[in-house]
């Protein structure tokens, strides 16, 4: 598998580029479905959340494609602290003292690839250009609060820990909070 832009097209290079996800969210939940093993009932519901992010000042996101179908992608915006996921997290940070974390950040709200294209760098590519293009400082984003091939490639671009063990309702499993100044670094 190759990334586009690596010399001349092959049918099977991935092409990141922007992506509407209004208009592509249920193809989009579907990648996330299988990558996170989410039922109907679930992806339903995040349906409605990605569809009112997507309203939010400076919400975007990327895909990554192969042959125009979608195989990964990432969205974010900038933080805002009368957001969900903000109100929940901000006692979690207060309590390590890093709340400030929350202000000047770009939040990477979802990031998926589907289990056939994991392992080959869309990840990275796809949150390292979403962020490559953040006018905010630093980043911020929550994970499943357990070592995992995603814990281990925040690292690798610099996330730090702020909390862990953080509890979101409805959540079976602890996240944790994780923050990089950006851009983030590179191998």
């Amino acid at each position: 598998m190759r990334f586009s832009g690596h010399g001349p097209r092959h049918p099977d290079d991935v092409v990141i580029g922007p992506l509407d996800l209004s208009a592509h969210v249920d193809e989009a939940l579907a990648v996330q479905a299988v990558a996170f093993g989410l039922g109907a009932d679930e992806v339903a519901v995040r349906r409605q959340i990605v569809l009112r992010h997507m309203t939010y000042p400076g919400a975007r996101a990327l895909g990554a494609t192969l042959a125009g179908r979608l195989v990964g992608f990432v969205y974010g915006m900038p933080n805002d602290r009368s957001h969900w996921w903000s109100t929940v997290v901000e006692p979690y940070l207060r309590a390590q003292g890093h709340d400030g974390w929350l202000d000047g950040s770009f939040v990477i709200t979802e990031l998926h690839v589907h289990p056939h294209y994991q392992n080959r760098g869309l990840g990275r590519s796809l949150i390292t250009s979403i962020t490559d293009t953040a006018t905010e400082p630093r980043s911020i984003l929550s994970a499943i609060d357990t070592v995992s091939p995603a814990r281990g490639l925040y690292h690798s671009l610099g996330y730090e820990d702020l909390a862990r063990q953080v509890l979101f309702p409805s959540a079976p499993k602890p996240y944790a909070v994780m923050g990089a100044p950006l851009p983030l670094r590179r191998r």
